[in-house]
C-alpha cells in the first residue's frame, strides 16, 4: 500500500508498505481522509516527546471499514476513530477517565496511523458516521470532539458571555459549539487578519485589528470581563491576558497545549476566585457527540475553509497547514489527485 512515512525531522517520504495485519478484534480501515494538526507539526519537526521515526502519522482518521471485526461496524461502514490508547490499569483508567490515562498513547503518534491507504484499528475505536454527510465535514470529528469536550468542561449552560483566544481550527470549532449550546455572546480574539475574517464570516464578533484584546473584552462585557474564556492559542502573550479578560468568579478553559511553562498571575486568579480548567483531548462521549453534531448539519461546518492534498503531496500539505492562513483545516486523502489538482473549499 502507499504511505507517507516520517523518517527524520522535517522529512516525509512516500513509500510502499505491506497492508497492516489484522489482530483478532481489530478491523482494517481504508483511509478516506486524515486531518493534520499541531501534534503532527511537532512530530514533523522532531520535537514531539514520544514519536519515533520511522512513523506513519495520522490520528484524525476517517475511512471505510474494509475488513470488519467479529463485532463492531460492518464492512462498508464509514467511521471516525477515537485514536486513544490507554493502559486500563492506572487510577484515571480505573475511574473511567481513560482519556487522561497516565500512560496515554495515540494511533498516529505512538504507533502507525492513517497517512496510508489502510490502517488497522481495534473495532472498539471505530464510531460510525453517516455516509450522507459530506466527507470533509465527517473528517472534522476528531478536532470537533476536542471542542465539545472543552465546552463541556467549561460548564456552559446558556447565556454566558464567551471569549475565544485563537481562531485556528480548535478555536473556531469551540466557538461554533459554544454558540450552538446557547452562549449569550461569543467574541473571538485573533491576530491573523485571514483567520479573523473567517471568524467574522461565520458570524462571530472579533477584536478589531490593533485593539487591545483585554480592553475590547472588558468593553464588550460592560466592564466585567467574560464569563468563560477559552484559550485555544496557548501563547505566552495570551496567558498574561487571561486573568484580566475573565470576570470575578469566571472560568478560564485551557484548550491549547502550551509547549513550556509560562507566567500566569495566580494572585489575580486567587483574589477573583476564578476557576481554571484544563482540557486533554476528549472523552468517548465527546467523540460520539461530535458525530451527532456533524450528522445534524447544525454547526455550518461546510463554511469552514479546508483543503485536500494527495497522499503523495503530504509534505506540501504540512506546509499549507502550518501557514496559519485562511485555510483552517488541511486533509490528506489517498484518493486525491496529486499536485496541482488538489481540491479547495471555502
Amino acid at each position: 500500500m502507499r504511505a507517507a512515512v516520517w523518517t527524520a525531522p522535517d522529512t516525509i517520504e512516500p513509500r510502499q508498505l505491506p497492508v497492516p495485519e489484522i489482530p483478532a478484534g481489530w478491523a482494517l480501515v481504508r483511509t478516506e481522509m486524515t486531518g493534520l494538526c499541531g501534534s503532527d507539526f511537532s512530530i514533523l519537526h522532531g520535537t514531539h516527546p514520544r514519536a519515533e521515526a520511522p512513523l506513519v502519522m495520522g490520528h484524525e482518521i476517517t475511512g471505510i471499514v474494509e475488513v470488519a471485526a467479529e463485532t463492531g461496524p460492518a464492512a462498508g461502514t464509514r467511521v471516525t476513530v477515537e485514536p486513544l490508547i490507554h493502559c486500563g490499569e492506572c487510577h484515571p483508567c480505573s475511574g473511567g477517565d481513560t482519556h487522561v490515562c497516565r500512560a496515554l498513547k495515540l494511533y498516529g503518534i505512538d504507533v502507525a496511523g492513517s497517512l496510508a491507504e489502510y490502517v488497522a484499528l481495534p473495532a472498539t475505536a471505530l464510531i460510525p458516521v453517516s455516509i450522507a454527510v459530506p466527507l470533509q465535514e465527517a473528517a472534522l470529528a476528531e478536532p470537533l470532539a476536542v471542542a465539545v469536550h472543552a465546552v463541556s468542561r467549561a460548564g456552559l449552560t446558556g447565556g454566558e458571555r464567551v471569549v475565544i483566544f485563537g481562531a485556528g481550527p480548535i478555536g473556531i470549532l469551540t466557538a461554533l459549539v459554544a454558540r450552538h449550546q446557547g452562549a449569550g455572546s461569543v467574541l473571538v480574539s485573533e491576530p491573523s487578519e485571514a483567520r479573523r475574517q473567517v471568524a467574522e464570516e461565520l458570524g462571530f464578533a472579533t477584536v478589531a485589528p490593533g485593539e487591545d484584546p483585554v480592553q475590547a473584552i472588558v468593553a464588550a462585557t460592560g466592564g466585567d470581563g467574560a464569563d468563560i474564556v477559552f484559550d485555544s492559542a496557548a501563547h505566552p502573550s495570551v496567558a498574561a491576558m487571561l486573568p484580566r479578560a475573565v470576570r470575578v468568579r469566571g472560568t478560564i478553559v485551557l484548550v491549547g497545549v502550551y509547549k513550556k511553562p509560562v507566567e500566569l498571575d495566580l494572585q489575580a486568579l486567587t483574589f477573583a476566585e476564578n476557576t481554571v480548567v484544563g482540557v486533554r483531548v476528549y472523552t468517548r462521549a465527546a467523540v460520539e457527540r461530535a458525530v451527532e453534531l456533524i450528522e445534524s448539519r447544525e454547526l455550518g461546518l461546510d463554511r469552514i475553509p479546508t483543503q485536500v492534498f494527495a497522499l503523495e503531496d503530504t509534505r506540501q500539505a504540512f506546509d499549507q497547514a502550518m501557514a496559519s492562513g485562511r485555510v483552517l483545516k488541511v486533509f490528506v486523502s489517498p484518493a486525491a489527485a496529486p499536485a496541482a489538482r488538489t481540491q479547495e473549499s471555502s
